[in-house]
């Protein structure tokens, strides 16, 4: 794939690199990270969803892209809200994956003797692994009326949570336009008893410590302080999303040839916006993105009464407090700037996080002044990082930045390289305490699998995408 260099960490493929290009692909990356990048499919993907019906501007991929489904991970589409397409492949099967960040009164030091005892009891508390079921029980009306309709705010009302939470959560934990009728029956059955559960995969639990802040200012607005104990969440929504791609997938790959539409992967299958089957899908993702944002919280109340329990430690001097939840699997209708007129888009994000500048209105209150917080999970053995929206993102990338680290090894590759190893231990020797729920789930996640998140997150920086905040070092870790 033909890629040319446009500045110091802005890459283009040329909209006549591909036949049926429509538009530029634009990726963030610096010299290493782009020699990552060529060694898989990514860049072809990024020309693929050039040639999307309704495209705006240029098909976009974050530094920490790599290749997935249809649309790259890491990759940002926008198209026309009325005379665009909607593409699953553009979403992801794990719909509304993304990253919770809680802080505590309490420091590391405080912690260590009860580290160990702690983690056991978060493993065990918490379901994980893989079709790991085990969380709030559903009734049949609460399946269809509940967590897919009103989000966190069905969990806060459960008592996972405060009502301030819900400001401190992107889109408040509900996406509006939900529609349970068109979840499949199917959907619901695999998402069955997985509310409050972990899943397997990336998806963790990780106890951290603020390790160093970049910007003071910004991170004292955040609550962070140095030393500080968070905790990180990253899941989504489970098998019930998973089934909600599956079936739209289905349904698109068999309705594109009557809409005329035709594109060089049948994993980007999409049909208009204003078609049928293409509302059908919006109600059902949203129904799935709720979902999460109802799985997040409640994890995060389970997390809590582990702290409690194992530390002896009232709700007071704990100190539990969301910092934010991101979504980075998701599409949603905004408006932008485009040519010096106001515009309403349907922006894809898959692996790719908002990051609203300041002043945005959607901002809560209490970020308002320094930008949308942003979680940059790294791997389990480095470190993590937060940062804040930059008003570049809203100029170059409709609002958004990278996601996390990206992979440069595919599970079984990282499985084989891990070999006769014992990846708990080397955390171990490192001060982490990691827990699995199956065998090869630590080495499918260990270091070696991922770019270092630091080079991912200095170059959304210098391209002004996103500012660095705070750095967070894992102390321990669950793993699904």
């Amino acid at each position: 794939m033909h890629v040319e260099r446009v500045g110091p960490y802005l890459w283009r493929i040329p909209p006549d690199a591909k036949p049926g290009m429509r538009v530029p692909g634009l990726v963030y990356a610096d010299d290493e990270l782009m020699t990552a990048i060529r060694r898989d499919g990514s860049l072809e993907q990024v020309a693929n969803a050039a040639a999307l019906p309704g495209i705006v501007r240029a098909s976009l991929a974050m530094p920490d892209i790599h290749q997935g489904y249809g649309l790259p991970v890491g990759g940002v589409v926008a198209t026309d809200a009325t005379h665009g397409v909607i593409s699953p492949g553009g979403v992801g099967y794990d719909i509304n994956c993304g990253v919770r960040l809680l802080r505590t009164n309490l420091t590391s030091q405080e912690l260590a003797p009860r580290l160990p005892a702690l983690i056991d009891a978060l493993a065990q508390a918490i379901p994980s692994g893989v079709g790991s079921r085990g969380g709030l029980p559903l009734s049949p009306k609460e399946e269809r009326h509940g967590p897919v309709l009103k989000g966190a705010r069905w969990t806060v009302e459960r008592g996972y949570g405060e009502g301030g939470d819900l400001a401190r959560i992107e889109s408040h934990g509900v996406l509006p336009g939900a529609d349970p009728d068109a979840v499949s029956p199917r959907a619901y059955e695999r998402g069955r008893g997985q509310l409050g559960t972990l899943g397997s995969g990336n998806h963790f639990l990780e106890v951290q410590a603020v390790d160093e802040l970049l910007a003071p200012e910004v991170a004292a607005a955040l609550g962070l302080v140095p030393d500080r104990v968070t905790v990180m969440i990253h899941t989504g929504s489970r098998g019930l999303g998973h089934q909600v791609c599956t079936d739209a997938l289905g349904v698109m790959q068999g309705a594109m040839r009557r809409y005329g539409i035709t594109l060089p992967d049948r994993q980007l299958a999409c049909v208009p916006v204003e078609s049928p089957e293409a509302r059908a899908y919006l109600g059902a993702m949203r129904a799935a993105a709720n979902f999460a944002f109802a799985n997040r919280q409640c994890l995060a109340g389970f997390a809590r009464e582990v702290f409690e329990r194992v530390l002896g430690i009232s709700p007071r001097d704990l100190g539990w407090q969301l910092v934010y939840d991101v979504a980075h699997n998701i599409a949603k209708e905004e408006e932008h700037e485009d040519e010096g007129r106001r515009r309403r888009l349907l922006v894809h994000r898959k692996g790719a996080t908002r990051a609203f500048p300041p002043g945005h209105p959607e901002l809560p209150e209490a970020y308002r002044a320094i930008g949308q917080p942003v979680l940059i999970p790294g791997d389990m053995g480095r470190y993590s990082y937060v940062l804040v929206g930059l008003p570049g993102s809203m100029r170059e990338t409709w609002g958004s930045t990278c996601h996390g680290a990206g992979r440069v090894l595919s599970r079984s590759a990282a499985v084989k390289a891990a070999r006769g190893r014992s990846i708990a231990d080397e955390l171990r020797a490192r001060g982490i305490i990691a827990r699995a729920s199956g065998r090869e789930s630590l080495a499918e996640e260990m270091s070696e699998a991922y770019k270092d998140v630091k080079n991912v997150v200095t170059v959304v920086e210098r391209a002004g995408l996103s500012r660095i905040v705070a750095r967070l070092r894992p102390l321990g870790v669950v793993k699904g």
